[in-house]
């Protein structure tokens, strides 16, 4: 007899053990998921802005070509005004691109990943 209560007290730890490794992996599919999810609409959404924002300003990029051209009597003088407003932007943002790139796509993904 004790020995039949051995072997039903292993099958149910078996079982118990089997049932817990089961849900412990759903747990952590779903998790996968959400995080997935959480993380595909932020760049979605971020893709969203930057497509409009590249929008308004390639038009308002041309409108301040023409109206510096108008300004100096020249259009290429006035696309090259623009393009050489561009080009100190540029060297703004390679000198400050840690603190408004790196800094808050960590941020973001770290609330993502560690806050839920």
């Amino acid at each position: 007899m004790p020995f039949q209560e051995l072997k039903e007290n292993t099958e149910k730890i078996q079982e118990q053990t089997k049932a817990y490794i089961e849900s412990h992996l759903a747990y952590y599919k779903l998790w996968g998921f959400k995080v997935a999810m959480k993380s595909t609409t932020v760049l979605l959404k971020f893709a969203l802005i930057l497509v409009c924002f590249t929008m308004a300003l390639i038009f308002g990029s041309f409108a301040a070509a023409y109206a510096f051209g108008s300004l100096f009597e020249s259009n290429a003088l006035g696309f090259l005004t623009v393009g050489g407003i561009y080009f100190v932007f540029t060297i703004l943002l390679f000198f400050i691109k840690d603190k408004m790139v790196e800094g808050p796509i960590l941020e973001k993904f770290s609330e993502i990943f560690f806050n839920d």
